[in-house]
């Protein structure tokens, strides 16, 4: 499986709804008209995914002012969301994806390396999709730490 999924700049982002932590359902035609980023992470609770989502929730504000919208999707099941918005006060929608539909359409799941093996699993990926519904940009292996900062650079968010 090679990089032949993977989004584009000017593609149409995939439509899903999916659950949220929160028992709701969020819809990506639901947003149309906002400007969503979309990020994937591999589990909730794990320490790279913790500094990610928090670095997130630490720059909600300036992100929101710029008229974003945040949303994080993994494979973990609603529940243990739920204790992970609460564990860490995240403020944002983070959405279950346990069959990786979602991940497979945004080229999220798939031959990764890992400590120098190739495996098969979650690409820490971020989409930022225009009011469109457009893909703006699409950023795959990027790093837990600092990504926030370096996309929020990318954005001209301060």
């Amino acid at each position: 499986m090679a990089d032949d999924n993977r989004l584009a700049p000017g593609d149409a982002a995939p439509e899903f709804t999916l659950p949220a932590a929160d028992g709701s359902s969020v819809s990506l035609a639901s947003l149309r008209g906002k400007k969503v980023i979309l990020y994937f992470y591999p589990a909730a609770m794990t320490p790279g995914c913790t500094k990610q989502a928090c670095d997130f929730r630490d720059n909600l504000g300036s992100l929101a002012d710029a008229g974003y919208e945040v949303l994080g999707v993994s494979k973990d099941k609603p529940a243990k969301l739920a204790q992970f918005a609460e564990r860490d006060a995240l403020t944002f929608p983070l959405l279950s994806d346990p069959e990786l539909a979602v991940h497979k359409a945004y080229g999220a799941y798939g031959e990764k390396k890992l400590y120098g093996k190739t495996m098969v699993g979650v690409i820490r990926s971020t989409f930022v999709i225009d009011a469109d519904g457009k893909v703006a940009t699409a950023l795959y292996n990027v790093k837990a730490t600092g990504h926030v900062a370096s996309l929020s650079k990318k954005l001209g968010v301060s």
